[in-house]
């Protein structure tokens, strides 16, 4: 029997399988609701109705601290280099995924998230983790989805991954941090990136990671905060990992 458990470990392994515990950290991911709906692709807001003024949870994924080979690449001269770890359509990270893996997801797809986990949450996920996507009105398709990919690799149980991400976005109100540093939503202003990053950092006592988008007009705005959270997923820490994400030196925070 032990043999046969081993045999099929290292099957896992040799496939790429992530188990729930290979991490290093988590980042917490929220979006500012302006420049998701400011783009040419535009926004529709939840069965709920339009979200309140603030930034809206995206995810909370783990991460590994160092980008791996992804199973059965043959590694080259450049993969050493990771200019930017996100979750998206990043045209660098695409360069890399057929080579890399940055992250753990998909770790156990027949756990699918069962709405009475999370029933006594749901007030709070609608109010702070709403969906923006034109693909469905329904917020919870959208944590369903957010569950299947990080959640099933957190080491979580439902009930406590989406408790631990609200909980987190709870400690500290990224709009009125920036806010208190004069940074406030204009369709007309722009903001250094810096002052940004050091706003938030001065806050909540950690560095974070931005990542910025295009609006219609193709002017850079602020998009996403990216704030590193420890294993336990309750501290925050710094963010170390190097990211890029297609951020300029002056950026916009649009009105919603």
């Amino acid at each position: 029997m032990k043999l046969a458990v081993v045999a099929v470990a290292a099957l896992l392994l040799a496939a790429g399988v992530a188990s729930a515990d290979e991490f290093d950290f988590f980042y917490l991911v929220q979006q500012w609701p302006g420049s998701f709906c400011d783009t040419q692709a535009g926004c529709c807001f939840p069965d709920t109705g339009k979200p309140a003024v603030e930034f809206g949870i995206h995810g909370l994924w783990p991460n590994y601290a160092k980008c791996r080979p992804a199973a059965g690449a043959v590694a080259d001269d450049d993969d050493g280099v990771v200019e930017m770890v996100v979750d998206g359509g990043a045209a660098v990270e695409r360069h890399h995924r057929r080579r890399q893996k940055c992250w753990p997801e998909y770790c156990d797809d027949g756990n699918k998230l069962r709405p009475w986990e999370i029933k006594d949450l749901v007030a709070e996920l609608d109010a702070n983790w709403p969906t923006l996507s034109c693909k469905g009105g329904k917020s919870f398709e959208f944590w369903s989805y957010e569950w299947k990919k990080h959640g099933t690799c957190s080491g979580m149980g439902q009930h406590g991954y989406f408790a631990a991400a609200l909980e987190l976005k709870k400690r500290h109100d990224l709009a009125a941090v920036l806010a208190g540093a004069g940074i406030v939503p204009s369709d007309d202003e722009s903001y250094s990136l810096g002052s940004i990053r050091d706003a938030i950092a001065a806050a909540t006592g950690a560095v974070p990671n931005l990542e910025c988008n295009r609006d219609a007009a193709g002017e850079t705005q602020l998009f996403q905060v990216y704030q590193c959270v420890d294993r336990s997923g309750k501290k925050l820490v710094d963010c170390q990992l190097p990211m890029q994400g297609k951020c300029r030196d002056k950026v916009k925070l649009p009105t919603f």
